[in-house]
This record gives structure tokens, C-alpha cells and sequence, in this order.
């Protein structure tokens, strides 16, 4: 059963943000009081980040024997590794930024300022600097290889408790969306049928299942792991959080843009617990705890 609901949840967070983001492109992100405002989306993001790793990820790995100081370990290895994986990928494509500006338009620009790829593993940022044309499929590449990673998060979690597994599905399909928003204005300036877009962006999302299957097969294989998957995916989501998400929100702002700013992002932290409570519920979330460290968190396969 448990390999079926990975499948589906993966399918959600890695399909469904994808079409989410085409909507909202088509209803219009922009930074007017019309329409959808990127910011919100960032803040939102940043929020259900941030409450899935502090509130249900790191606290379910801890409470595992393994000693809290060699989780730590793993948290700022974690964090160290995305943003070695970050600094790596601007490097390799460094020599491309003086394409991006002409070749994108200043139409690009209106997605990009706010919905550059939020990518935990480095490569999402391909898009920011790629000339038109060959820029897309750096796009689909990265997009393809982030969202096998985002798969092994999800089973992680999933193997976990089901309610951690649908808590960390929802931060992922909640930081795809500005991403893929990002992707689709890359794809659309290289290519002049919209449909295509999203058809190749909507391809790259499958992949979240792909890894979804691979993590449920990986962590059932090594589920004395399980704690380590776990802190590997939290670091990931603080790190996306606060070195891609957060910085482009801290810009001198109205008093009234910035407190919707804190209200989007406290509402990102409210819908995460709210799923989670909804999902599995105070009774569940306990029994789930004690099977899980009874057996360290193994499946069984169906």
C-alpha cells in the first residue's frame, strides 16, 4: 500500500505543481496589485519549508537512538553539501551570463526576478543564465534531476509516517510551483507553442515518481537510515528556504507589502500543520511513532 500512495503523492507534488504554476501564469504573476503576486508565492514557500523540516521531519529523525550530535553532523553536512552543489552549478554556468539579458527579453525578467529555480540540488539554476534556444534544455535537465531528488524526499518522509509523507509532498509541490513558473517562461521564449511548454515541463515533473520509487526501494533496503534520509531532507528544504526563497523577499518594502509577506509566510507554516493534523491526526501521529521506532522506520512491500 505504501508503495501506491508514494506513487500518487509523488505524481501531485511533481505533475500538479507544474499545471499549478501554468494556471497561475495564466492568470498573471505579477508584481501589481493585479493578479498573483510572486512574492506571496515565495513567502508561502518559504513557510511550509520551513515548518515541514523544524516541525515534522528533524523532530521524527530525533526521536530515533541515534545520538543528537551526529544527526547535527548530518543537518550541517546537508547544508554545506546543497551549497557547495549550488556554487558548482553558478560556476559551470558562469560563462553564459552575458547571453541571458539579451536573449531571454525583458518579458522573461517578469517570472525570473522571483521564480528563479529553488533547486536543493543545484542544477534548477541552469535557467537563470541560459541563452534562448539551448536554455531549455538546461532547464529540462535540471528540472529532471531535481525532481528525482524531491521523489527520494517524499518516500523518505512517507516510510516515515504517512502524515510526514503528506506534510513533505505539500512543501515540495509548495516551492515547485514558483520554480516551474520560472521554467515555463524560459521554455516559452524558446519555443512558440505554449502547449509544448508545458507539455516538456510536465515530462521533467514525472520524474518525482521515478525517485519516489527508488526512494521507497532505497530506504526499505538500508530503513536503519531512515533518521539520516530524514535530516538529509530537512537540510535540504531549510537550505532552499533560506538561501534561494527568503533572500529575494528581503528587499526594502512598504510596511504593507511587508507584513503581507510575514502573513503569506505564517500561512505556509499554518497549512503544513493543518494537513498534518488533518491527515493523520494526534491518535495516528502517535501510533505511528511508536511502529516506527519499534521496527527504524521498515516497510513492508506489498
Amino acid at each position: 500500500m505504501n508503495l501506491i500512495v508514494i506513487i500518487a503523492a509523488t505524481l501531485v507534488a511533481g505533475i500538479g505543481s507544474v499545471w499549478l504554476a501554468a494556471l497561475l501564469l495564466r492568470v498573471g504573476v505579477r508584481s501589481g496589485s493585479g493578479g498573483v503576486n510572486p512574492q506571496h508565492l515565495l513567502s508561502l514557500a518559504a513557510g511550509a519549508l520551513l515548518a515541514t523540516a523544524f516541525m515534522h521531519l528533524l523532530p521524527e529523525a530525533f526521536e530515533s537512538r541515534i545520538e543528537p550530535a551526529l544527526l547535527f553532523a548530518v543537518l550541517l553536512f546537508g547544508l554545506v553539501f546543497f551549497f557547495l552543489l549550488d556554487k558548482a552549478e553558478l560556476w559551470h554556468h558562469g560563462h553564459e551570463h552575458h547571453h541571458g539579458n539579451s536573449a531571454e527579453g525583458p518579458d522573461a525578467h517578469k517570472g525570473h526576478d522571483h521564480a528563479h529555480a529553488h533547486d536543493h540540488h543545484g542544477h534548477g539554476h541552469a535557467h537563470d543564465h541560459a541563452p534562448k534556444g539551448g536554455g531549455s534544455w538546461a532547464v529540462l535537465t535540471g528540472d529532471s534531476v531535481h525532481c528525482f531528488g524531491d521523489g527520494i524526499l517524499i518516500a523518505s518522509a512517507f516510510v516515515a509516517d504517512i502524515r510526514l509523507g503528506l506534510v513533505a509532498a505539500l512543501a515540495v509541490l509548495a516551492h515547485e510551483v514558483p520554480h516551474h513558473i520560472g521554467d515555463l517562461v524560459v521554455l516559452r521564449q524558446s519555443s512558440a507553442n505554449q502547449r509544448v511548454a508545458l507539455v516538456k515541463v510536465s515530462l521533467a515533473g514525472t520524474m518525482t515518481m521515478l525517485g519516489g520509487i527508488a526512494g521507497w526501494w532505497l530506504v526499505d533496503q538500508l530503513h536503519g537510515w531512515l533518521p539520516y534520509f530524514l535530516v538529509l531532507a530537512g537540510s535540504s528544504f531549510v537550505y532552499v528556504a533560506l538561501a534561494d526563497l527568503i533572500p529575494q523577499l528581503q528587499k526594502r518594502l512598504p510596511a504593507r507589502q511587508t507584513a503581507a509577506q510575514v502573513l503569506w509566510l505564517v500561512a505556509g507554516i499554518v497549512l503544513v500543520t493543518l494537513v498534518s493534523r488533518l491527515a493523520h491526526g494526534e491518535h495516528g501521529h502517535e501510533h505511528g511513532h511508536d511502529a516506527g521506532h519499534g521496527e527504524a522506520g521498515h516497510v513492508h512491500k506489498d
